[in-house]
């Protein structure tokens, strides 16, 4: 039995929708992230930039626009604490009954927040998602729609892999409240710890099934570049809701958690080592080593990960050109 959320009565009038946008140094980007942000259909929407410290411009840029767009855009600065803090920030600021995330270097298409609106009140759902594209010089990405979570096992989905990037939903200020905003310990997966721990508090979410968000990629400039912390993190923000929420994952069997948790990372062990990210690699496999995750068939690649990196990159070319 799921309890719902209590949420202010709703008016005729549409709901204030709160964006969080963190920026640093987005210059190229910002204007046109804060235009979709504001130029939203949905038609009740108010803006939280917060500045981190910007040293390309992007803070003048930012109060042309807070000066053009007066009432409905609040600026705020912080000293390069990170896009997480910053967002907690923006959050204490926020008075939407809604809360959505944008970065200043992505956007939304002009019908976004509407639809994840509309598909909110429709099912009574205090959290709705959407399908999102990769973009960026160099990105050939097509557009995804995710699965419907709510119609399958929503955990298994959860516990496996982060469900949505960080704009790709608009979720009640209620939910946000309860999980007091995101954490600020996993630093490069505090997205997934906040949609995990926002699955302990509710499972009533529903898709928009249409790609309405778009995501920039910028390829080594990103958290996520850093390939082994990435998967450490998110490791690490996954045992935390299956230690803190046993009944949630009580129908997976042991065998199934492990291989969705170390099982996933070897598999990222492998999947650096073929994209010769050999930094990850090492990590990743010397981690399987630690915590005795791997086979037989594994014992090669976790060993030689032991080398000192100078000698494993050196071992690996030598490979390659014996392959060649």
């Amino acid at each position: 039995m799921i309890d719902a959320i209590s949420d202010p009565p709703e008016t005729d009038a549409p709901p204030l929708i709160s964006v969080i946008m963190p920026c640093y140094n987005a210059a190229p980007y910002v204007t046109e992230a804060v235009e979709s942000a504001l130029g939203q259909s949905h038609g009740n929407v108010e803006l939280i930039v917060v500045d981190d410290g910007s040293s390309d411009g992007s803070d003048a840029i930012l109060a042309r626009l807070a000066e053009a767009h007066a009432g409905r855009l609040h600026l705020l600065f912080t000293s390069r604490a990170g896009p997480y803090p910053a967002r907690n920030v923006g959050l204490k600021q926020a008075r939407g009954e809604y809360i959505a995330f944008l970065d200043a270097d992505d956007w939304w298409l002009p019908d976004t927040l509407e639809k994840l609106h509309a598909a909110l009140r429709e099912h009574d759902a205090d959290l709705a998602y959407c399908g999102w594209q990769n973009v960026g010089e160099g990105i050939t990405s097509l557009p995804h729609v995710p699965p419907p979570y709510e119609e399958e096992d929503v955990v298994d989905h959860f516990v496996r892999t982060c469900p949505w990037p960080i704009h790709a939903a608009l979720v009640k200020r209620s939910v946000v409240e309860r999980l007091g905003g995101f954490s600020e310990r996993r630093y490069a997966s505090m997205d997934y710890d906040f949609w995990l721990r926002a699955l302990a508090v509710t499972r009533r979410i529903k898709r928009v099934p249409e790609v309405l968000a778009f995501y920039r990629w910028h390829n080594l400039g990103q958290v996520s570049a850093v390939k082994w912390r990435q998967v450490l993190d998110a490791l690490d923000a996954q045992q935390n809701f299956i230690r803190d929420n046993p009944r949630l994952v009580a129908h997976l069997s042991a065998e199934r958690l492990r291989d969705l948790t170390e099982g996933q990372v070897l598999r990222q062990a492998y999947r650096a080592f073929w994209k010769r990210d050999l930094v990850s690699a090492q990590k990743l496999f010397r981690h399987a080593a630690a915590k005795g995750s791997y086979r037989l068939s594994d014992l090669r690649h976790v060993l030689s990960a032991f080398l000192p990196l100078p000698l494993y990159r050196g071992l690996v070319m030598y490979s390659d050109r014996r392959r060649a």
